[in-house]
Parts: C-alpha cells; sequence; structure tokens
C-alpha cells in the first residue's frame, strides 16, 4: 500500500494547536472540513496523530462514524476511557510501589473507565483531567466526523462538555487539552460554531487542504521507478486526471493499478487513459445521483431540491418551503406529508438526508450539492426521466 507522508503540514497544525503559532486560534479548536474519500482520515491518523506525540502530547482518536449506529456521545466517552486506563494502571503501580493504598488523586485510581460519562461515572471533563494528570503531558482529542456528534443528545451533550473542558484545563500561555474537529460536510460542521447556542460558538471552519502537485509528483516517480519505460511521465496531464476524480486518492489510485496492469489492453500514453478513467467516474457518479433523485416520490424530490437549494437556509416546513412544494408536484403539502417525505429521505440506503438532534436537515452527501448546482449552471435541472417526464410545476404522476 502506497503511503504519501504530509508531515510538513502536520507538524505545522501540531505547533498551531499547542499555541505556538502567531496569528492563529487553533489552540481553542481547530474545525477542518474536507470531501469525503480525498484523504482526510488517512492524514489525521497517519501523520497529525504521530506529529502530536512527537510533540510530547497525549493523542485520543475517535472516529464518530466508525458504527453509526452507536451514539457519538458514548463513542467519544470510550475513545478517553481507553486513553486513560494505561495511565491509571502506571499510577497505581507507582503507588503501590511506595507502600501507598490510595494516592491524592481525586479518586481516580478507582475509576472504571467504562462507565466514562455515564451517570455513576466520571465525567468527560474529569475524565481528560485525570488523563493529563496522569499522563503529565497535554491532550489532544481528534473527532473525525464530528458533526454526527449532532445527531443526539448526548452527543451534543458531549461537545459542550468538551467545550467546558477545554475552558476548565487551558489558561494563557498554557495549552493542555487541544481539541481537533473535522467533517466531510462543512455545512454541517458549521453547526458546531455559527449561533450563539452552539458549544464552539465563534470559532473558525477551516478546508483542510488537499493532495495537491507534490502527491502528484511522488506518484510520478514511483511510476518512472517501477516503469522505466514510461518516462518521463505527464505530471501535467496526472494532476489532471487527479483533479477529475475529484482529488480522492483510493479512486485515482484504483483506476492507475488498473491502466498499468499488464492485462490492461490500451494504446498510447497511460495519462491520457487516466483522464478518460477519470471522466468516466464522474459520468458515473453524476449517474448514481442522477437515478437516485428520479427513484424518488414527488414530494421527495421537491423536498430534496429545496434542500440543495437554500444549504443551511433550508427550512422544511415554513410558508415558501410548502408553496415550493406545491407548485413543484400540483398538490398541497402539508406539514405531516413533508415531515414523512423527509424521513423516508434518511432511511433510505445509503441516506440522502442528514437529520440533527434539534431538528436541522441537511442533504447527506455534499457532492450532491456540486453535482446540483452544476446542473444548474448548465440549464439542466431538474433531471427528467426517459419513460415518464415529470411534470414539475403542473400535475405529478405518482403519490406523494
Amino acid at each position: 500500500m502506497i503511503s504519501f507522508p504530509r508531515t510538513a503540514l502536520a507538524d505545522e497544525l501540531a505547533r498551531a494547536l499547542q499555541g505556538k503559532a502567531s496569528f492563529s486560534d487553533a489552540h481553542n479548536g481547530m474545525f477542518l472540513a474536507a470531501p469525503r474519500r480525498t484523504g482526510k482520515t488517512t492524514f489525521l491518523r497517519g501523520d497529525l496523530l504521530p506529529a502530536l506525540e512527537r510533540a510530547g502530547v497525549v493523542p485520543v482518536y475517535v472516529d464518530l462514524w466508525a458504527d453509526v449506529a452507536r451514539d457519538p456521545g458514548v463513542l467519544i466517552a470510550e475513545a478517553i476511557g481507553r486513553a486513560l486506563q494505561p495511565h491509571l494502571g502506571r499510577v497505581a503501580k507507582l503507588a503501590k510501589g511506595a507502600g501507598l493504598e490510595k494516592l491524592s488523586l481525586a479518586g481516580w485510581l478507582q475509576v472504571d473507565t467504562s462507565k466514562i460519562g455515564k451517570l455513576d461515572g466520571l465525567t468527560l471533563v474529569d475524565a481528560l483531567r485525570a488523563l493529563h494528570e496522569t499522563a503529565e503531558k497535554p491532550v489532544a482529542l481528534v473527532i473525525d466526523e464530528a458533526q454526527h456528534a449532532l445527531t443526539s443528545e448526548a452527543g451534543e451533550n458531549a461537545m459542550t462538555a468538551l467545550k467546558s473542558a477545554r475552558d476548565q484545563l487551558n489558561r494563557p500561555g498554557e495549552v493542555n487539552l487541544m481539541l481537533v474537529m473535522s467533517g466531510s460536510d462543512r455545512d454541517k460542521l458549521l453547526r458546531l460554531v455559527n449561533s450563539s447556542g452552539a458549544p464552539f460558538y465563534g470559532s473558525q471552519i477551516q478546508r483542510m487542504p488537499l493532495l495537491d502537485q507534490a502527491f502528484i509528483d511522488f506518484i510520478g516517480e514511483l511510476v518512472e521507478k517501477q516503469r522505466p519505460d514510461l518516462a518521463p511521465v505527464d505530471r501535467d496531464c496526472l494532476h489532471k486526471a487527479f483533479e477529475g476524480f475529484g482529488s480522492r486518492p483510493q479512486f485515482f489510485m484504483e483506476a492507475l493499478g488498473q491502466v498499468l496492469s499488464p492485462l490492461a489492453s490500451i494504446s498510447g500514453r497511460f495519462e491520457l487513459a487516466m483522464l478518460e478513467a477519470a471522466l468516466q467516474r464522474q459520468r458515473d457518479d453524476e449517474a448514481q445521483m442522477e437515478s437516485d433523485y428520479l427513484g424518488l416520490k414527488p414530494l421527495e424530490q421537491a423536498v430534496l431540491w429545496r434542500m440543495l437549494e437554500l444549504g443551511p437556509r433550508f427550512r422544511p416546513y415554513d410558508a415558501e418551503a410548502l408553496k415550493f412544494y406545491q407548485f413543484q408536484t400540483g398538490k398541497a403539502a402539508s406539514a405531516a406529508k413533508v415531515q414523512n417525505a423527509l424521513e423516508s429521505l434518511r432511511q433510505r440506503m445509503p441516506a440522502l438526508v442528514w437529520k440533527s438532534a434539534r431538528g436541522e436537515y441537511a442533504v447527506e452527501d455534499a457532492a450532491m450539492h456540486r453535482w446540483f448546482e452544476a446542473r444548474k449552471t448548465a440549464n439542466n435541472w431538474p433531471p427528467r426521466s426517459l419513460q415518464s417526464d415529470l411534470a414539475f410545476g403542473g400535475d405529478a404522476a405518482g403519490s406523494d
């Protein structure tokens, strides 16, 4: 498996998190947004966590999409508990070696780490303080797909608790708790910072840099080393292909393996075959989104359309929304019918709509926004079924 380290970027972010970078507010929390499959998780786990360790920080990582069936608040508590457990064992051994039955550590030696965040266990604040004091190092909590915490009350409470822990553990010039929140959808991640009731109100969302020309140069050197007959590699052409894949390294590398395979039946330069593969991937992605959209009932299409149009300004039941649904379907849409349509969109596999614990809705996959905007720009919206062209703006076929 090919690994492309981004050490310089990781070290730079680690310095910022520790409050060592001028004109940076990262020590109060770093919020990173990047589209799916663009290498975000690989960077966090393979580059940022090691950089934090090199800097003398205890990193704690949790992916809230690792098990979407479980409550995000529980996943966060368990990650902290796993990180705390070995340090408690070390302190307990020191206490026993010194002939002490107990150590003056606020009773943390008796903690059951499986109960962190529960009513009869340590709070997240106390658990993070215990981890910091037993490890005798600053702590960095890295939460991947952090927007998923907003889908449950316990997850929202966990976010509020983490903000409280940050405020209690950090002092001017002393950063003992660093928070990194990443997400694949900037609009959803914004809900953590963009209102006075949000747990991290005032913080800024930053776009995580995508893999760039340095990655393409790295791949080009590997190709030239393993296949000297293909040298020199046209790096500009390869970069265009990479961008055509949406800067998603997984899809790019899969296609590269196919065009360089001894079994591949391509003629001409492999870089041109990569460009064609990128175009085919775009066509496949767009065809899948069109198929998903056309497979919806008229009211579901209208609700999704308005959600794509308004983004974070989407309000499903206001008067303007209900008028929009009626115009598109030709039938009156009650709030109850709209709610049923939203639930149907959420229950699809894969889900098309995301819902927060506060009843906010958003499109699940941000790529659908880009597809929508591209079709609108090309005056090709909405999609039309070849079998039965839906009469948007008039009487619609099907039920709502």
